[in-house]
């Protein structure tokens, strides 16, 4: 057959890897050849000294003392090459308008306030309401004013309004309100809430107090006393929010009128704002200081026009009377007022001390944040400093011989404080920086008309920079402070404590 199965014998083949290996490794437990190392020099195992700028040689200072050599032949020649690219730029600049309506200001820009904004609402413009107060909000970005009439006596019903303005929004126009609120009668105060930035508070010309929340548009009322036996029966000059110590999430309200009367409200499920406690301001129970003349009041209950409670004790407050006196008083105070007044809580004296008076109806008083002093004005053009515990001022500075509105210690700067004025001496609002002088103001600030009295000032605690102003043309100015006016000293705390203990001895 052609094919056949058959078996072949194996070969063999000897392994040589293993001797061969074996003869090019010395450590065969390692994978990779032996390292070799050597020692290398380090940066430098001597020391030697080197010349410094002033070690020079004869040789060099010499050369120094020989006089520049100048090549003026050079030099003519660069200039007249680039003669023709220097005017051709310089002619190209005279026609740019990169710069057009920027004026150089040459003077201490640390002495400049400027108007950022002349805000306005025509309407009540047109009716010649006056801004009778102005408000920052929580935020700092909201500024409101009321509208009514301070040098009107007579009862008003007239149609008042309350205004508000967002300076952070784009496209402000200072004659458009982001927020117009209708009310009935006059709006004598404003105060925004301290921590909810769309709540504000509102007191009348007819006694009541309402809240409104800006958020809602279409009915912004949201608490109201209504005209009751509790509600004030005189113009509402000051309210005041405060914390409700029985429930953190709610505050309370605090309204001063010229009845007498100083109530507290608390808010009310219905709407409504209810009476929560009293006080009543009462000739017969202030306490008389040897120093000072008698109190000469006809009628029991004494006008109160103004308030500012202190920041270092929760239930010590000041306020401002008709009768010309500032009152210290506290809202733990038990003795009930004399004689009794229909309400329907008991109505308490807070009155104890009465501080050294002006010389006519006090329209503000302002307590500072940094020390136990406070400020009053009036209308006999004289601003009052006191301390706490004496009843004769530290000093008594007369800055108009008419009237002074408002008074407003600043929240960043402890010797610096405002003025709002009628015409005087000086211009309608005043700045003082008592580091400067305590003679006369700092500033003396334009605001209208020389007719035309500022009724009203705030601080923006936030914006610290800003400070509004509402006058009885209407308008609300906010200025831009300086920084003069805004960083304290470095020994400004201590200058204070000097000032008021030196007027104290």
């Amino acid at each position: 057959a052609m094919f056949a199965d058959g078996a072949a014998s194996g070969a063999d083949v000897q392994s040589l890897w293993r001797s061969a290996r074996s003869a090019r490794c010395e450590a065969k437990s390692c994978q990779t050849w032996r390292i070799a190392t050597a020692e290398a020099a380090a940066q430098s195992h001597t020391g030697r000294d080197a010349a410094v700028q002033t070690e020079q040689g004869e040789g060099a200072l010499q050369h120094c003392q020989q006089e520049a050599q100048v090549d003026y032949t050079g030099l003519l020649s660069f200039l007249q090459r680039v003669e023709g690219t220097v005017i051709k730029e310089l002619n190209k600049n005279s026609k740019s308008h990169a710069f057009d309506g920027f004026e150089v200001n040459w003077t201490d820009q640390n002495e400049t306030v400027v108007c950022l904004h002349t805000l306005s609402y025509p309407e009540a413009q047109d009716q010649t309401l006056q801004v009778t107060s102005v408000s920052w909000n929580a935020t700092g970005s909201v500024v409101a004013c009321s509208y009514g009439r301070l040098d009107d006596g007579d009862w008003s019903t007239e149609k008042a309004y309350v205004c508000t303005w967002n300076l952070d929004r784009r496209g402000l126009n200072p004659q458009h309100p982001d927020l117009v609120v209708d009310v009935p009668s006059s709006v004598m105060c404003l105060a925004f809430h301290p921590s909810q930035p769309s709540l504000i508070a509102g007191g009348l010309f007819s006694g009541e107090l309402v809240v409104w929340d800006t958020s809602r548009t279409e009915d912004p009322v949201i608490w109201r006393t209504g005209m009751t036996d509790d509600t004030h029966t005189d113009p509402v000059y000051q309210v005041h929010w405060l914390p409700d110590l029985k429930h953190r999430q709610h505050s309370r309200l605090l309204s001063v009128s010229t009845d007498g009367r100083i109530l507290v409200w608390r808010e009310e499920q219905d709407g409504r704002l209810a009476l929560a406690e009293g006080f009543a301001v009462v000739a017969q129970q202030i306490p008389r200081s040897t120093q000072l003349r008698k109190l000469a009041w006809a009628e029991a209950s004494v006008g109160v026009t103004s308030l500012s409670f202190s920041p270092f004790d929760p239930h010590v407050f000041v306020v401002g009377v008709e009768g010309g006196y500032s009152l210290r008083c506290s809202t733990a105070a038990q003795a009930p007022a004399l004689p009794p007044m229909g309400s329907s809580v008991r109505l308490r004296a807070p009155a104890k001390l009465a501080f050294s008076p002006h010389a006519g109806p006090v329209y503000s008083v302002s307590c500072s944040p940094f020390h136990n002093l406070f400020l009053s004005c009036g209308t006999d053009g004289q601003i009052h400093l006191h301390s706490m515990l004496q009843t004769q001022p530290l000093f008594a500075l007369q800055l108009s011989q008419k009237y002074l509105f408002c008074v407003r210690w600043s929240p960043v700067r402890p010797l610096v404080f405002a003025v709002a004025s009628g015409e005087g001496k000086y211009l309608q609002v005043l700045l003082l920086d008592l580091a400067r002088s305590t003679r006369k103001p700092t500033v003396s600030l334009k605001q209208a008309l020389s007719h035309c009295p500022v009724y009203c000032l705030e601080f923006n605690s936030k914006q610290t920079q800003l400070l509004a102003a509402g006058d009885a043309a209407g308008t609300v100015k906010v200025w831009q402070l300086s920084s003069d006016f805004t960083e304290q000293g470095p020994r400004e705390m201590n200058h204070l404590e000097q000032l008021a203990s030196e007027s104290m001895d």
